[in-house]
């Protein structure tokens, strides 16, 4: 195995540092210097996003390089998967501002985020798979 059949972290590592530097120390500028105010909490929500999708790049790429797939996941998967943790958090933090988050709505969210990146994992395979031209055969 040659070292270019593995993929590099080299891509992500800007928008990674990015991402985690404006989204947790945001956070922590908001949390300290502002008021419970409106625009504070729509930033509030927009950090929050940006934190959990700068954190879980790496996770994601782990873990799509540790269990490849077959097509192997593009850039674009670990990202829109990385951008699904954020969002899933900031939904998260809303319900608990709210007063209705409870450990059975997290479960079934996770489920539902994790059944429509499933789809669409599926919808990339096959529209991938017919467009490409057939493989000739080994001999």
């Amino acid at each position: 195995m040659l070292m270019d059949d593995k993929p590099t972290f080299r891509p992500f590592l800007f928008s990674t540092i990015f991402l985690l530097l404006s989204g947790w120390g945001g956070l922590i500028l908001l949390l300290n210097f502002s008021l419970p105010e409106l625009g504070s909490r729509w930033g509030f929500f927009g950090l929050l996003i940006l934190a959990g999708t700068g954190t879980s790049i790496p996770v994601s790429y782990l873990i799509n390089t540790r269990f490849p797939s077959n097509p192997p996941a593009e850039g674009r998967v670990i990202v829109r998967q990385s951008v699904s943790v954020g969002v899933y958090l900031a939904v998260l933090a809303w319900l608990e501002i709210g007063r209705v988050f409870n450990f059975s709505i997290a479960v079934w969210l996770a489920l539902g985020l994790a059944a429509i990146e499933y789809l669409v994992r599926l919808r990339e395979t096959s529209t991938r798979s017919k467009n490409e031209p057939p493989q000739p055969p080994v001999s």
